[in-house]
């Protein structure tokens, strides 16, 4: 009967997964992947790389998601097929291993008595009944699982050491599946996102980096302080967060956060990235007051506060505040509102004046959008703003990271049962000869000879010890 063309195209499918050569092929890949990823700057990185390329080489790097290999499709597929070949190698390997393991060997087996070395058998003396039981006694102290049998007045015993040391392998396999499902859960779950917290502020929203969406957290960070040490040249030496983390708006948790000291609170890591300064609310002016009698008069105010002019032509407010425009320095945008409902006059003024004009353009210059003095009788003066820090923070959440974790630690486990215990099976015959009792001792290994040949001697030397025996070597001839 004929197979089925499902049935044939299934067993061509198995037969492709459970092939060692896809294993090599598809390491191959992700091996070279992986090459590239550390070549190719990943995310941020990649702006000032992707400005250097043509831009059909851009149209390809960014087709293939080549500055965000990890998170890739197609880098995602390449796991999946590893973890789907693992699978299945192991699940084509595991009856014969299963076999292996539970398979129960007769004690009174000759073959593995053929070719015996001389040394592996001595004369024991006593009677074949108090040898056969010293021999069980110690048999059963020094290996598992051991088993005798009485034939014609002859003993046989068996006993082993190490069974479990057949699925170290598969202890290997799990921990590679671990990894590589780690991998996958934060790939598919886990996100990286920033955002930038002034002090004294707090935040319950980052933006995504790739999706550049905003992403709400399930708690509350407040930036309480921020710090920031400077070199003698000027540069940051060192710059310091001290956060706040609150759930349902009661204060949890406060921790520092400095440059590659992290900070992890509900899965959720922050790593200190860069840091800046924006304008506060408190504004310093001057005003000069033109008239026959001329004032000068210095105050603090605020961003949305009217202040009445000192002449009583009406009032101003500073309705925005700018660290730096257009490279010149700082600036304020006042308006003022005359007192007898006339149309208000907006204008701006910079700290540094007189540098502002020779930087505008000359239609700029005449404008009255850049002469402090467009409210006459008064000219406007900037002394200075108030500065506020605010710390720039990544923030990064990967839930397969305990995943990963768990598999290193299986994988360290695994490799030990695999390179460092093998299965020793253990064959010891008590046979009554015309010279007298004799003791064979036989053993068989899945790996490691040398270790059995250790196992073979302690044994020996213990058994002789108990019994007494010596090798006698014109019997054995006679007897092996």
């Amino acid at each position: 009967m004929k197979k089925s063309n499902s049935e044939t195209r299934s067993n061509a499918i198995w037969g492709l997964f459970s092939s060692l050569k896809l294993t090599l092929v598809l390491l191959i890949i992700l091996a070279i992947a992986s090459i590239l990823g550390t070549l190719i700057p990943q995310e941020d990185g990649a702006v000032k790389f992707a400005r250097a390329l043509s831009p059909t080489m851009l149209r390809v790097f960014t087709s293939l998601d080549l500055f965000d290999m990890y998170h890739s499709f197609w880098f995602r597929l390449l796991i999946g097929f590893l973890a789907l070949n693992l699978i299945i190698c192991s699940l084509n390997r595991f009856p014969t291993t299963w076999k292996r393991f539970s398979a129960r060997p007769e004690p009174d087996r000759t073959k593995p008595f053929d070719h015996l070395p001389p040394q592996q058998s001595f004369f024991a003396g006593g009677t074949q009944q108090e040898i056969g039981d010293r021999v069980g006694h110690l048999l059963q102290s020094r290996l598992q699982k051991t088993m005798k049998k009485e034939v014609a007045s002859n003993r046989f015993f068996y006993g082993e050491k190490g069974r479990y040391s057949h699925f170290g392998v598969y202890f290997v396999h799990l921990s590679v599946l671990l990894i590589l499902s780690g991998a996958l859960t934060g790939s598919f779950l886990g996100f990286t996102a920033y955002v930038n917290i002034l002090e004294g502020e707090q935040i319950d929203t980052v933006m995504l980096r790739k999706k550049m969406r905003p992403l709400k957290l399930k708690f509350d960070v407040r930036c309480d302080d921020f710090s920031v040490d400077f070199y003698k040249n000027g540069s940051p030496k060192e710059y310091r967060s001290e956060l706040s983390f609150l759930v349902k708006g009661k204060e949890v948790e406060k921790r520092s956060l400095l440059v590659n000291h992290p900070v992890e609170f509900m899965g959720v890591t922050f790593y200190q990235s860069n840091y800046g300064s924006v304008p506060g609310s408190a504004v310093r002016i001057r005003i000069s007051r033109h008239a026959a009698e001329s004032t000068v008069a210095e105050m603090d105010t605020e961003v949305g506060k009217s202040v009445k002019l000192a002449g009583g032509e009406g009032e101003f407010t500073v309705m925005d505040v700018r660290g730096d425009i257009m490279n010149i320095g700082p600036a304020a945008l006042i308006s003022v509102q005359p007192r007898q409902g006339g149309e208000k006059v907006d204008f701006w003024i910079f700290k540094n004046q007189e540098q502002a004009l020779e930087r505008l353009p000359e239609p700029m210059r005449r404008s009255l959008k850049f002469n402090p003095s467009a409210f006459e009788p008064y000219t406007f003066f900037l002394n200075g703003l108030e500065t506020k820090y605010y710390t720039g923070l990544q923030v990064n959440r990967d839930p397969g990271v305990p995943i990963v974790w768990a598999g290193c630690f299986l994988m360290v486990a695994g490799l030990f049962f695999t390179f460092f215990t093998s299965h020793k099976r253990i064959w010891v015959r008590v046979l009554e000869t015309g010279q007298g009792v004799r003791v064979d001792v036989a053993g068989t290994t899945n790996k490691n000879p040398v270790g059995l040949e250790r196992e073979l001697e302690h044994l020996l030397k213990d058994l002789r010890g108990l019994l007494g025996g010596s090798i006698g070597r014109k019997g054995l001839k006679q007897y092996a």
